[in-house]
């Protein structure tokens, strides 16, 4: 779906890091260590807060194939739940209050949207699982762009910001939002000139960048290597420390533009579960993380290891929370 957003930016903060019923995961309900003696998990249900195709979708995927693939669990579902920048899903997981087979993938989009869509629900009041990934953003163009380097396609926007559209898979707040915007101000334009195109998700942006809709898109390079590898989309640059294995384009700063910036995905579960369903579902999503399809995993999606369980994933959360509302407050978005 896609959305406009008339920005009334002043400054941005560099740097910023930036599913169903039933009573709970069949199991024993004794510990997490009895898990194994049980068998595989049954009954869990992932939801992805936006459309599929997108980098939740393709997270939520990957684990659930990886989960039955190492008999960890078997029969779990993915399904999705769009709209609002995932704050329709937000609301959902906040809403199945005690539903221990439920989990939902979401990242550092939905911190952002639910500020941006005012949303009643927030990430604080879910319980943390574990944040799983990292990954950098990727600058990109449809093969036909007239832009073959970021320094064309920066001479250009800084020469009449207004008239190149850049589009994002992401709501205000997130980070396909937050990655142009820190860029326009690090390349010397005001971010409030940025003409932004908000699509719900990867899943929407890409016939967006395929069909010439946009300049410009910025998002996580993992989503579209497909199309990257056929030459469909060309990459002008991505935004980590170093470069992205598989992907051929220089970093923001090997092109002399001094930006890093990271997304990051994660799995939360409702409000209210049991400590044994928490232990339950901490104890799947660690045991994948061990497993070899996982690291396959890692290797094939170019996503780094970023993974943290439990309370250490909760403190994260906050802090993102926090930062995210503090920035957004700084640009009347919020």
């Amino acid at each position: 779906m896609r959305r406009r957003s008339a920005l009334k930016l002043s400054a941005l903060a560099a740097g910023i890091m930036l599913a169903a019923s039933g009573c709970g995961v069949t199991g024993s309900a004794d510990s997490a260590a009895s898990s194994a003696e049980a068998g595989p998990v049954t009954g869990l249900r992932i939801m992805v807060p936006n459309t599929p195709g997108g980098g939740y979708d393709t997270t939520a995927r990957t684990a659930a194939q990886v989960m039955e693939e190492a008999d960890i669990t078997s029969g779990t579902e993915v399904f999705n739940l769009a709209g609002a920048g995932g704050t329709v899903g937000l609301a959902r997981i906040v809403n199945e209050k005690g539903n221990g087979n439920l989990e939902m993938l979401m990242g550092l989009g939905v911190v952002g949207a639910s500020y941006t869509n005012d949303s009643d629900a927030k990430l604080t009041e879910t319980t943390p699982i574990a944040k799983l990934i990292e990954e950098p953003g990727a600058i990109m163009v449809s093969k036909d762009s007239p832009y073959k380097t970021i320094d064309d396609l920066v001479k250009a926007w800084k020469a009449n910001p207004a008239k190149i559209s850049v589009g994002g898979g992401s709501s205000p707040g997130g980070p396909d939002h937050l990655l142009p915007m820190q860029l326009a101000q690090t390349i010397g334009i005001d971010p409030k000139e940025v003409n932004f195109v908000s699509y719900d998700g990867g899943g929407d942006l890409l016939p967006a960048i395929l069909g010439n809709k946009l300049d410009v898109a910025a998002s996580g390079a993992g989503e579209f290597l497909e199309q990257i590898k056929s030459g469909d989309i060309r990459v002008l640059a991505t935004s980590g420390e170093e470069r992205l294995d598989g992907v051929d384009a220089p970093t923001l700063k090997e092109s002399g533009i001094d930006l890093v910036f990271s997304n990051w995905r994660g799995l939360v579960a409702p409000p209210g579960i049991s400590d044994d369903d928490k232990a339950k579902l901490i104890d799947t999503v660690t045991k994948m993380h061990e497993s070899d399809e996982w690291k396959e995993a890692l290797k094939k999606n170019r996503w780094t290891d970023a993974f943290i369980t439990g309370d250490d994933f909760e403190s994260f959360l906050h802090d993102q929370d926090q930062r995210v509302a503090d920035v957004l407050q700084k640009l009347g978005l919020a």
